[in-house]
C-alpha cells in the first residue's frame, strides 16, 4: 500500500493518510477484507506518529470503511456490496411530504379538469369560458404569421422586455384611451393573460395572514390564488345591481383589507354588471379605507344590448384601481397575452415578480397581437363575435323555455359569455353533476364560484363555445339530467317537473 505524504500542504496529515485509503478502497485496490498495515508499522513507514495513523483509522471507522478487532488488526469492509444491497429497503418518496403549504392550498385540478371536458367530443361543454372556434380571426393571423417570419433577424423569436415590447404597450395604450382611460405605455404591463396578473397582485401585495375583499359569486381561479397566498378571503353578496356596496362598508370597517376584487362588468360567473351608483360609491369607500381595488374586465367589450357603463380605472383619479383585462376571451383563448394598467410604481413591482416567473410573455405572441391592434382588424372582430355570441346567448335562451323545467331561473345577461341559472330547489347539485355527465353534457357547479362550499342551488353555463347547433341539444340533455335528478328525490314524473314556466 503506497501512501505519499505531502508537508507543505494545508491539509492535515492524517486526513491525507485517511483520504488516500478511503480512494483505494472505492476504486479497488483495496478490496474487502484486506488488511491495513499496523498502525505502528505504517507510522514507522512514512516517518510520522503512531498517534497520527491512528487519527486516520478513527476516521476510516467513522466512515464505516474499516473495522478493527483485536488480534485481526484493521480490515477492509463490505461497504459497496452493503450499500447495494439495501438499496432494496428503499422505496420512492412520498413527495407530498415535501410540498410546500402554499402548493397544498392551491391543490385544486378544478379549472384543469374544465379543460380536459371542453375537448372531449362527446361531451357538448357548457363549462369552460372559452370563445367559439369559428370566430377565431384565422385568415387575418396567417397573413401576420407570414410578415413576422419574413422579419430582418427574427425579431419576433427574440426576448422582449419583461413590461413587453414598447410598440404593443403603445397599442394597447391606444385601446385603453377608447375604453375611456387615459394611460401612456409606460403605464401597461404586458401579462401572460390577465389571470398572471391576478397571482402577481397576491404577491406584490398580500402576506399570509391578509384579507382580500371578493364579490361572491367570484371568479374561482381569482379565488384559488388568494387562497393559495395564505390570505383571508371575504365574500361580499351580488344581487342585480352587482356588488352590494352597503355589506362592503361594514367589512372594510371590520376587516381593514388589503385588497378589493371585482369583475364589475358582465361578471363571471353572474353575467351581472355593476350600476354606475355602485361604482362611484365602491371607489368613495376605497378612496376613504385606503383600499386598493383589482379591477379584473375579461368581457367588457363582449355587449349585446343596454348602455357601456364606464370602467372603475376611467373613474378614479387619484390610480386605486389596478385594471387587468386580457386579449384571450375576444382572440384565440391559447394567446395567453394580458395585460394591466396601473401607477408607473405599481407596474414597476409587478414587472419584478413577472421576470421572476415567466421572464417575459410569450414573444411571438406579443407580435401578433399588436400586428392584429395594428391593421385595423380588431374592431371589425369585436362587433362580429359580439353578433355571433348574441345570436347563441339568445338560442340558448329559446331552448331553455322550450318545455321549460319547474324552478329553475335565469336572468338574460347582456353581454359576457355566461348564463347564470338558479336551480330547482333541494336538488343535490353532485348528482345533478353526474345525471349530466352520463348524458354528455357539462356545466360548472355554484360551488366553484362561492366560499365554504355553498352556491350548490346555481349553475353557470356557457354559451360562446358550443356551436349553434349543439346548443339545444345540450340544453336538451341537461333539462333530462334536471328531470331524472329532480324525480329521484322528489317523486314526481318529468312531465310535472317541466309543467311550470320560469322566471326569467
Amino acid at each position: 500500500m503506497q501512501i505519499t505524504i505531502d508537508r507543505q500542504s494545508q491539509t492535515p496529515i492524517y486526513l491525507q493518510i485517511r483520504n488516500q485509503i478511503r480512494a483505494m478502497i472505492f476504486d479497488g485496490r483495496l478490496l474487502p477484507g484486506s488488511v491495513l498495515p499496523p498502525e505502528r508499522k505504517l507510522a514507522e513507514s512514512l516517518g510520522i506518529n503512531r498517534s497520527t495513523v491512528l487519527a486516520a483509522y478513527r476516521e476510516l471507522k467513522a466512515d464505516g470503511l474499516v473495522d478493527s478487532h483485536v488480534g485481526r488488526g484493521t480490515m477492509v469492509l463490505s461497504v459497496m456490496s452493503e450499500v447495494t444491497e439495501s438499496h432494496s429497503e428503499f422505496e420512492a418518496p412520498l413527495y407530498t411530504q415535501f410540498f410546500s403549504r402554499m402548493s397544498e392550498r392551491a391543490n385544486d385540478p378544478f379549472l384543469r379538469d374544465l379543460l380536459v371536458m371542453a375537448n372531449r367530443e362527446d361531451v357538448i361543454s357548457f363549462s369552460a369560458g372559452i370563445s367559439a372556434v369559428e370566430t377565431d380571426p384565422v385568415e387575418a393571423f396567417r397573413g401576420i404569421e407570414e410578415e413576422i417570419v419574413r422579419q430582418p433577424y427574427h425579431e419576433a423569436l427574440k426576448h422582449t422586455p419583461t413590461e413587453g415590447f414598447w410598440s404593443l404597450r403603445e397599442a394597447i395604450s391606444d385601446l385603453m384611451q377608447k375604453r375611456g382611460v387615459s394611460c401612456t405605455p409606460d403605464e401597461i404591463l404586458v401579462l401572460s393573460g390577465s389571470q398572471q396578473g391576478i397571482d402577481i397582485a397576491a404577491r406584490v401585495f398580500l402576506d399570509p395572514g391578509d384579507v382580500v375583499i371578493i364579490e361572491e359569486p367570484s371568479f374561482f381561479s381569482a379565488m384559488q390564488i388568494f387562497n393559495a397566498a395564505g390570505t383571508g378571503i371575504v365574500g361580499v353578496p351580488v344581487d342585480d345591481q352587482g356588488m352590494r356596496v352597503d355589506v362592503l362598508e361594514h367589512l372594510l370597517q371590520r376587516y381593514k383589507p388589503k385588497l378589493i376584487y371585482t369583475m364589475p362588468t358582465y361578471q363571471n360567473p353572474s353575467g351581472i354588471s355593476m350600476s354606475l351608483e355602485r361604482r362611484r360609491r365602491l371607489l368613495e369607500l376605497a378612496y376613504r379605507r385606503k383600499v386598493l381595488i383589482i379591477e379584473d374586465d375579461p368581457y367588457s367589450e363582449i355587449r349585446y344590448e343596454g348602455p357601456r357603463r364606464p370602467t372603475l380605472k376611467e373613474l378614479d383619479p387619484y390610480g386605486y384601481v389596478i385594471y387587468l383585462s386580457t386579449f384571450s376571451k375576444i382572440l384565440f383563448p391559447g394567446i395567453r397575452i394580458g395585460w394591466m394598467a396601473a401607477a408607473r410604481p405599481v407596474v414597476h413591482q409587478f414587472a419584478m415578480i413577472k421576470q421572476l416567473q415567466d421572464l417575459h410573455a410569450n414573444s411571438i405572441s406579443q407580435w401578433i397581437v399588436e400586428r392584429f391592434l395594428r391593421s385595423g382588424s380588431y374592431e371589425p372582430h369585436v362587433k362580429r363575435i359580439c353578433e355571433e355570441y348574441r345570436i347563441k346567448r339568445d338560442i340558448m335562451l329559446d331552448a331553455l323555455m322550450d318545455g321549460p323545467i319547474a324552478g329553475l331561473e335565469w336572468v338574460k345577461p347582456m353581454g359576457g359569455y355566461y348564463l347564470w341559472c338558479k336551480l330547482p330547489e333541494g336538488i343535490p347539485h353532485m348528482s345533478l353533476l353526474v345525471n349530466a355527465a352520463e348524458r354528455g353534457v357539462s356545466f360548472v357547479p355554484g360551488t366553484a364560484f362561492y366560499l365554504n362550499g355553498r352556491g350548490g342551488q346555481y349553475m353557470r353555463l356557457n354559451f360562446t363555445y358550443p356551436s349553434r347547433e349543439d346548443i339545444p341539444k345540450g340544453i336538451e340533455r341537461l333539462k333530462e339530467a334536471i328531470a331524472v335528478t329532480l324525480n329521484k328525490v322528489t317523486g314526481k314524473s318529468i312531465s310535472e317537473i317541466k309543467s311550470i314556466k320560469p322566471i326569467v
